[in-house]
């Protein structure tokens, strides 16, 4: 079954300890935390310091996307922070392999992302050494966009790829996901559903995050009747 990590961009940061409790009641898995340096997207956002107060609201994973320069220089802090999981974009970083192993090293799951635009074949060498590969389905740097259809096919394309392996690699994918999306998206075989501004912005983010992580229970309990 997918599950559901909000990301707190789109939240009310004047009371982000109790959004984070509503969509943890809700039945979210994780916690997404987006983080923008300003320089490789046209954004700046969330530190360490959010991260680790983050950290003292929930028990969920915290799972950051590092949307940064030299995220090698940048992830210790987030794991230090509390981070479970990290993920490096690779178009941002030219010694992946050494910055996937060094997160692995530090105690967090590590990632590797992919913008809309960026094949999968890019993924051939780095994908056994990975725990998961996000997939962004707009271009990086603004919440509230719309998904790009074309990564549907994408996320499709990695599952087939990831199964005909035998890997343990999860597919997570981030952007445009919302209520009226939620089932397609999920119908191509990712593991985690990141979804910011449909959950944060719908005025009631436990209610919602709950019809979401119900939608996603009625995908799986179908597509275990298939099988």
């Amino acid at each position: 079954m997918a599950v559901l990590a909000p990301s707190i961009l789109s939240a009310d940061f004047a009371r982000l300890g109790a959004e984070i409790k509503e969509v943890e009641a809700g039945g979210a898995a994780l916690v997404h935390v987006d983080v923008m340096d300003g320089h490789f997207v046209p954004n700046l956002t969330l530190g360490p310091a959010v991260t680790r107060a983050v950290r003292k609201v929930t028990q969920l994973p915290l799972d950051c996307h590092l949307m940064v320069e030299r995220p090698d220089r940048v992830f210790p802090a987030f794991v230090e922070a509390g981070a479970d999981m990290v993920s490096v974009h690779v178009e941002a970083d030219v010694h992946l392999h050494r910055t996937v192993q060094a997160i692995r090293a530090a105690g967090a799951k590590a990632g590797v992302v992919l913008n809309p635009a960026t094949p999968l074949s890019t993924l051939e060498e780095i994908l056994p050494a990975v725990d998961y590969v996000l997939l962004m389905s707009v271009n990086p740097g603004f919440g509230g966009q719309a998904l790009i259809p074309s990564v549907l096919g994408k996320a499709r394309r990695l599952r087939e790829w990831i199964d005909r392996l035998g890997l343990t690699v999860r597919i997570e994918i981030d952007g445009g996901v919302d209520l009226d999306n939620l089932v397609e998206v999920a119908e191509t075989g990712v593991d985690v559903i990141v979804a910011g501004s449909a959950v944060f912005g719908s005025g009631d983010p436990r209610a919602t995050a709950a019809r979401m992580v119900r939608a996603l229970a009625e995908v799986a309990e179908r597509g275990a009747r298939r099988t």
